[in-house]
């Protein structure tokens, strides 16, 4: 059973490296904006925020409605930054490995 040991070690082997690319995750950081940088978001690309910086002219009761619209636009800016660089990075990790087509590894 050579095969199979071959396999459960190189499945082993792909589960560390998905351990540790899933850790690097968490150290990549991205900035989401909107309103031309009047609200910023940082998270990380594992998806973890860091922190929101809101430009102070916007801090006026008459305003908050845009706020919130822009507080949400940065949000999701940073979530698909996130989502790009975490795919970039997983494919790293999965070059060389055969996987089919549309195969998404969990992160």
């Amino acid at each position: 059973m050579k095969n199979l040991d071959d396999i459960m070690a190189m499945a082993q082997n792909v589960q560390n490296e998905l351990e540790k690319a899933q850790a690097a995750l968490d150290t990549i950081e991205v900035e989401g904006a909107s309103g031309g940088g009047l609200v910023k978001v940082r998270a990380t690309a594992k998806g973890r925020i860091i922190g929101v910086d809101i430009d102070d002219s916007l801090m006026k009761p008459e305003e908050k409605g845009v706020l919130e619209d822009l507080v949400a636009a940065a949000f999701n800016d940073a979530r698909a930054k996130a989502d790009a660089a975490s795919s970039t990075e997983m494919s790293k990790m999965t070059a060389g490995i055969p996987l089919p087509p549309g195969f998404k590894l969990p992160i």
